[in-house]
């Protein structure tokens, strides 16, 4: 024990360390991102993250042709330690924030490009590797009839969600960052004839919505778009009020790297472990969760309950970080 803390006490004894460090408590970064802040070649910022990997500061997530970097969620008493004594004035950590704020705002243009480019076959597209019949079918089974009074359909595209669950609850909210999805959406949303639906351009990062002040949350197939996925969850678990539900749909892990390319995809899929660890974070409590086999990928139907309406204090030190 003493020895592995000396081993991550002089891992972070050096000053591009420290600053990796800083920049992956912001969430997850690939190589290239991080090679582009620091402003450093690709061997020697893999050096430095092999001896942060190697001190069990950071964990690497293999996709595809891609690695992220996030901070090591088991090891976080000395990161969050040094993140604390970092002076985020300081010029060059200035200059990383600033970086990463500009990489982070390049990629949300990219997405909100993609999006608007696709509005008009977006259910198409989501329908393209699993049958939505089958994903719909499980979404109806965990959101009962007469259970839920306000629904919040985080990403919601076109509006699919917010229609098929409509008649099942009061009030029903969807937000996304696409004017063009949202525009297609009021069109959809007017002719399935729900009631008491509105749509909101939004972040799915920061939603402008107060804590505890919906009883269901959906994300439906909007995740494996997401840089920082875990903070996604983390906003939906403080809307939630006690004992509401959050049903994610979204990809199992898979190995289609075109996917990145061709539809913009950020992350290949999510293993079970990944999910469970963000709703224990949140304190959600873990339901079930379904699989659904297509031809080349898996959606699966992960659900939790929110357990109480106190964020863990290592969700609430994060979210107030300047890193994030």
């Amino acid at each position: 024990m003493v020895q592995r803390l000396v081993d991550q006490l002089k891992a972070v004894a050096e000053p591009t360390r420290l600053r990796i460090v800083g920049l992956c408590a912001a969430g997850e970064l690939a190589v290239s991102e991080l090679t582009q802040i620091l402003e450093q070649s690709q061997p020697r910022v893999s050096r430095h993250l092999r001896v942060l990997t190697d001190a069990g500061l950071i964990a690497p997530m293999r996709e595809g042709n891609w690695t992220f970097y996030r901070l090591e969620r088991g090891q976080r008493v000395v990161s969050s330690a040094v993140l604390d004594l970092i002076d985020v004035e300081d010029p060059t950590i200035a200059a990383d924030l600033r970086k990463l704020a500009d990489v982070r705002l390049r990629r949300r243009e990219s997405a909100e490009r993609y999006f608007n480019a696709h509005a008009n076959d977006w259910d198409e597209i989501r329908a393209l590797y699993v049958d939505s019949g089958e994903v719909e079918t499980k979404l109806l089974v965990q959101a009962p009839e007469g259970v839920f009074d306000v629904h919040l359909d985080i990403g919601t595209g076109t509006g699919r969600v917010l229609s098929l669950l409509a008649p099942r609850v009061r009030q029903s909210i969807g937000i996304d960052i696409s004017r063009a999805m949202l525009s297609i959406a009021r069109d959809q949303v007017a002719r399935s004839g729900g009631t008491d639906i509105s749509l909101r351009l939004g972040d799915m990062y920061a939603l402008s919505m107060p804590d505890s002040s919906v009883d269901l949350v959906t994300i439906h197939l909007v995740l494996h778009y997401s840089d920082a996925p875990e903070q996604v969850i983390a906003e939906a678990a403080r809307v939630l009020r006690p004992g509401g539900r959050l049903i994610i749909m979204d990809f199992a892990p898979h190995t289609i790297e075109e996917l990145r390319s061709r539809h913009a995809h950020r992350r290949l899929g999510f293993p079970e472990s990944e999910v469970r660890e963000w709703f224990n974070g949140t304190k959600l409590n873990w339901r079930r969760a379904e699989a659904l086999p297509g031809e080349s990928l898996t959606v699966m139907v992960w659900t939790a309950d929110k357990q109480s309406a106190a964020m863990t204090d290592n969700t609430m030190r994060v979210a107030a970080s300047p890193w994030i």
